[in-house]
């Protein structure tokens, strides 16, 4: 009798060991001459040498599906621990499995579009109006760098700039009033990965949230960072921001050229650094429109009603001839 013990660090406790344990209690019945134990991340079985081995070997497997898929139902622990291959979801353009297996994919070309340059290209620029999943794609692109072992770490950031309100009334410490505009990147990450592997990330920080200015002097290495927001740059922050780009990462930015909360005497960073790096190899554009939207249907004609409204201004400022 030998005691072995696993550790299954690389994935949620709760997405493996199934509600109140259900799980471990099919695996348990699955091998019926081991004795085990589950705690966190760490499983201790003792049983026969070759028993506990292909245990392990076992687990090991099903650790590998519930990390791709972020769950692990019973059909697929019987496959895995009979031998048999368990079926694989194959849904067409797949970036990822988020919460509870849902499929996180492009779901337009541009956004498919967005999958490939990120691919062959170090540093991205995701464009278009709100609602087109520019963020949210950029943000499964990084998780999945994180799962694959790719990236040692995801960096996520925005300008915390004022769209209407002010920094200084809003309650709290400093982090309590930059939070709010970082909260559409929580929001993402939330759907991507399970509660407590999140917080283990956010922890440790793997995952590091955290507004532009905070990466000064920083040389950002293994990693994927994503600048969203990036119209609410200032040519400055811009150029620190690009040249934070280290080893063995890949950096995307995601704006809207048309909803630059700026004051008008000062330059968006974001429109500036399209026009100087617009001839630089190695880097890779998507311009989003209308058609991307993935929002309510409500949405598209909100952003078309605008850009029409935008246009008759601009027309009736044209001095008559």
């Amino acid at each position: 009798m030998i005691e072995r013990i696993i550790i299954i660090d690389s994935v949620d406790p709760v997405s493996f060991y199934g509600v109140n344990n259900s799980n471990m209690q099919l695996i348990r019945n699955l091998f019926p001459k081991l004795r085990m134990a589950a705690r966190g991340s760490i499983i201790k079985v003792i049983g026969d040498d070759a028993e506990t081995a292909d245990f392990e070997k076992k687990i090991k497997e099903l650790e590998a599906y519930c990390v791709k898929y972020n769950k692990l139902p019973e059909d697929v622990i019987l496959d895995i621990i009979k031998g048999e291959t368990p079926r694989e979801m194959k849904i067409d353009d797949v970036i990822i499995y988020g919460i509870n297996g849902k499929p996180i994919s492009g779901r337009t070309p541009n956004q498919q579009l967005l999958v490939e340059k990120f691919i062959k290209n170090d540093l991205t620029f995701a464009l278009g109006p709100a609602g087109t999943g520019k963020t949210y794609v950029a943000i499964a692109l990084a998780v999945r760098a994180l799962k694959n072992r790719e990236v040692r770490k995801i960096i996520l950031s925005r300008p915390a700039v004022e769209a209407g309100e002010k920094l200084g009334f809003l309650p709290g410490d400093m982090k309590d009033k930059i939070d709010p505009y970082l909260q559409p990147l929580y929001d993402a990450l939330e759907d991507m990965i399970p509660a407590v592997k999140l917080k283990e990330y956010m922890e440790t920080n793997v995952i590091q949230i955290a507004p532009l200015a905070f990466m000064r002097g920083r040389t950002l290495n293994d990693a994927v960072i994503v600048l969203d927001e990036a119209q609410n740059t200032t040519t400055h922050q811009i150029k620190m921001f690009l040249t934070r780009l280290g080893m063995n990462a890949k950096m995307i930015i995601t704006g809207d050229i048309t909803q630059i909360d700026l004051p008008r005497s000062t330059t968006s960073g974001l429109v500036q650094a399209l026009k100087v790096l617009k001839d630089i190899p190695g880097i890779g554009r998507v311009d989003f429109g209308k058609k991307d939207i993935v929002r309510h249907q409500l949405v598209q004609r909100i952003v078309e009603a605008y850009e029409q409204w935008d246009k008759e201004k601009e027309k009736d400022k044209e001095p008559e001839n």
